[in-house]
């Protein structure tokens, strides 16, 4: 009668740990634990390919693969999450495609209100999304100064309000309740939201081409390349305002991207990267690699490697690089057209 129980009781333990053996294996979907190449597209349509951090497992067009033949849309721009959603930016067909961050099955699609959408950032159930609306021309004056934030409902995803920016809108960042977004062309000024409010505050004068950005510790830190003239990395301390600068050496010609990685600062200049502490006054001069690649058109840090995308020439598929942090090539991906970013799960 003891032999039974105990054999009953070993059963049982058994059984228990086989299930919570089984429960911890589960995956959340076949996009899990490794990161997304948004490839931009031409005139036809954009793709997102994926590779597991292994890179044992690659899909080149994800989203297609997953809903069955449905089309991402115009000239993929950006990918945002929140929680175990993806939101999904194709300006030229003014669409943001919601998919399941894991599965990146179609949730819903939000398809009205929007005018050449860029960037999103997420914030109680609210998105909010640059849009570049019309462009500057002899003929549209206006295309300078009509660019807006939709704010997007993500229960109904539907454009609820606007927030105008009166200003040209592009890269957004969100820290605590304020919003802050690059003007890139026309402006010397990092334009602040206030989204409880929805309203303009008193901008930042950061100077002319601001482009990519990021925050860390308080600290805003944008990339700015100005046509003949030096390019630099402004740093912004959000609490008061103040701004210093890290202005680079005539060597480092054509700035591009910019990421804060383990509080370092990695950045791009022609096709090398560079990285410097973020308590850095003064930028290196030595690369840690340089890609061979035709056009350096995406460009990101994180766990533990450095990530290129090649743009190539917007007519036909082209590459990603995985390198080391110290400039060995670790990996090269065959993507779609036009890879202009990274995005990790």
């Amino acid at each position: 009668m003891k032999f039974s129980k105990l054999l009953l009781a070993a059963f049982s333990l058994s059984l228990f740990v086989s299930c919570s053996s089984d429960d911890d294996n589960t995956t959340k979907g076949a996009y899990e634990n490794g990161f997304f190449i948004l490839n931009e597209g031409s005139a036809g349509q954009g793709t997102v390919s994926f590779s597991t951090n292994d890179f044992t497992s690659f899909t080149k067009d994800a989203y297609t693969a997953a809903n069955g033949g449905d089309l991402l849309g115009k000239y993929a721009q950006n990918i945002f999450f929140d929680n175990e959603k993806a939101y999904i930016i194709s300006g030229g067909s003014n669409v943001i495609n919601v998919v399941d961050r894991y599965t990146f099955k179609l949730i819903a699609k939000v398809d009205s209100g929007l005018a050449n959408p860029r960037y999103g950032v997420v914030k109680d159930g609210k998105a909010y999304v640059t849009n570049a609306n019309t462009y500057y021309s002899d003929t549209n004056p206006n295309g300078n100064t009509d660019d807006y934030v939709a704010v997007i409902n993500l229960n109904t995803y539907k454009v609820e309000s606007k927030i105008e920016l009166n200003a040209t809108g592009n890269r957004i960042t969100l820290k605590d309740e304020k919003l802050y977004i690059t003007e890139p062309y026309n402006s010397d000024k990092l334009l602040v939201v206030n989204i409880t409010a929805k309203a303009l505050e008193t901008p930042v004068t950061i100077g002319f081409s601001s482009d990519t950005m990021e925050e860390e510790n308080g600290i805003l830190y944008i990339l700015r390349a100005p046509y003949g003239d030096r390019s630099e990395i402004v740093k912004v301390k959000l609490s008061d305002k103040t701004t210093s600068t890290i202005t680079f050496p005539e060597s480092l010609d054509g700035a591009g991207f910019l990421d804060i990685y383990n509080s370092k600062i990695y950045y791009t200049a022609g096709n090398s990267v560079y990285a410097i502490s973020t308590a850095a006054t003064a930028a290196s001069e030595t690369a840690i690699l340089t890609s061979n690649v035709g056009y350096l058109y995406g460009f990101a840090v994180n766990n533990n490697q450095i990530y290129i995308a090649d743009g190539g020439n917007f007519k036909a598929d082209s590459k990603a690089y995985v390198y080391s942090l110290t400039g060995s090539l670790i990996k090269e991906l065959a993507v779609g057209v036009g890879p202009n970013g990274f995005y990790f799960n």
